[in-house]
């Protein structure tokens, strides 16, 4: 059926959004004079959209299928004198269905003719096939259940403004079915991530958001005062640290998935509040991390979405099967700036290079963050195709084990994806003195706070363990092919209107 590209079937397609809402109000008041309330307590419906259209099989032309009850936002209408077709949206998709007049009524038919698009109607009747071969439900009654007060974007051109997209999120979903769908796709994404770490027991737990000390990350926090205790509160940067006194605990295998809050930049890859997965599991490292990384990554993708290809508007779709590649942080470095030596360089020979190579960096980094914004600016983008980077400089990351055969490393990956960071793992730093020290020097360059207790718990011992983050919201933007997280998120950080 073609839509009316109007937000009513009976208001003048002119009329702007503040003449809709007042005609909508009109007839409103009307409705009530008449002692009819629009705004029901339920409807008694038996199949959403998806199980009716599955109920009709394919050879089925009669018009005699079984009868189904049906709820939804009309989006659609296409008026005629003695019948109508419309559409109705619910949480599963669209359905259509077919009123006639002789069916329901005179006087209903009449009521149904001023219904607008956006209003919620509940429809009971048969289900038939139509000589183009659309499921329809042959309405047998149909009432009003939710009167919408104010119209629909406009059907054909929908919500172009991508602000107005974000604030009002709930009209997004209502006119775009690729937002929709991409929603959809990330609960069911989440889902079997747990279903993953399930099967392999792990036990889902739930750390504290707000925390009297920030760690586990070097990044800047939102902070408020607790009036009740008088003292100042963090929301959380990062859920490492309390994982880890898990460990400490006996609790050998744990994962967590939470929001985490940052006070920094907004960017199309960054919003200050975001969804991440961390996962501790003792007795293994980051090789053990790596397989269980990968095998979370592939189980999502195929219960979820169906498919270990993941097309891209770019050209060259992401393959997931297989054994992805694996490449040394050191030897991409090498390799991107053209010279062996140049760990053995110093920083001003270093900044030489980078301006050569047309890179702007800060020259008051330090000596690691300068190779750092090679690696971020020159090779990162270029990893498409799955690929775990490893053995990181140890001044990155404070938390992990040093590399055994090479004290300036980590035993550390970061796996990229599609050109971005996606999930680090390390094997996890346990002894206590060593890691007193890595932080120590963190909070000497003021870049992370100090956690007094969670060294404490160290001292009382923590098994040999492998961790795991990974960004829920950026794997989402992965698999989904979205342009921006802010298309991940529901309700993304805006600045009030």
């Amino acid at each position: 059926m073609n839509a009316t590209p109007s937000n009513s079937p009976s208001e003048n397609v002119t009329l702007d959004g503040s003449d809709q809402v007042a005609v909508r109000q009109d007839k409103l008041d009307r409705m009530r004079e008449a002692g009819f309330d629009p705004f029901r307590a339920n409807w008694d419906q038996t199949h959403v959209s998806s199980e009716a259209l599955a109920l009709l099989p394919e050879e089925d032309e009669g018009e005699g299928g079984p009868e189904v009850s049906v709820a939804g936002r009309i989006v659609a209408f296409r008026l005629m004198g003695k019948a109508s077709f419309l559409k109705i949206l619910d949480r599963a998709g669209k359905i259509q269905s077919y009123v006639r007049r002789d069916e329901i009524g005179e006087e209903e038919y009449a009521s149904f003719k001023k219904l607008d698009l956006g209003d919620f109607i509940g429809i009971r009747g048969p289900l038939f096939r139509t000589k183009t071969g659309e499921v329809t439900i042959r309405a047998k009654e149909y009432k009003l259940v939710s009167k919408a007060l104010r119209p629909l974007p406009e059907k054909w051109h929908g919500l172009t403004d991508n602000e107005q997209i974000y604030r009002q999120r709930y009209l997004d979903l209502v006119v775009n079915d690729e937002s929709r769908n991409r929603f959809q796709a990330r609960s069911r994404i989440i889902r079997e991530i747990r279903e993953f770490f399930w099967s392999r027991d792990f036990l889902e737990v739930e750390t504290p958001m707000l925390q009297s000390v920030s760690g586990g990350a070097a990044a800047r926090p939102f902070r408020t005062h607790f009036n009740a205790l008088d003292c100042e509160f963090s929301l959380r940067i990062a859920l490492e640290l309390h994982l880890k006194r898990l460990l400490v605990g006996g609790f050998d295998r744990v994962f967590e998935v939470g929001r985490v809050f940052r006070n920094e930049g907004l960017s199309r890859r960054h919003n200050p509040e975001f969804t991440m997965l961390e996962a501790y599991q003792a007795y293994t490292d980051f090789r053990g991390m790596m397989e269980l990384t990968q095998s979370l990554i592939q189980q999502v993708a195929e219960k979820a979405l169906g498919t270990l290809s993941m097309e891209r508007a770019e050209g060259e779709a992401i393959d997931l099967s297989g054994k992805w590649r694996e490449a040394k942080y050191k030897d991409l470095i090498l390799e991107a700036v053209g010279r062996d030596d140049w760990f053995e360089m110093p920083k001003e020979a270093k900044l030489e290079k980078t301006q050569a190579m047309g890179i702007e960096v800060d020259p008051n980094l330090e000596d690691f963050e300068v190779t750092n914004d090679v690696f971020e600016k020159v090779i990162e983008h270029t990893l498409i195709q799955p690929t775990f980077v490893t053995h990181i400089p140890r001044e990155l990351c404070p938390l992990a084990k040093i590399t055994q055969t090479d004290s300036s490393t980590i035993d550390v990956f970061e796996l990229c994806i599609n050109g971005q960071e996606i999930a680090p793992a390390y094997s996890e730093q346990n002894d206590p003195a060593v890691q007193r020290e890595a932080f120590m020097k963190q909070v000497g360059e003021e870049t992370q706070e100090l956690d007094e207790d969670f060294l404490i718990a160290l001292e009382h011992g923590m098994p040999p363990a492998g961790g795991m983050g990974l960004g829920i919201d950026r794997l989402v933007i992965f698999l989904t092919g979205a342009a921006n997280i802010r298309d991940t998120i529901l309700f993304p950080t805006l600045r009030p209107a």
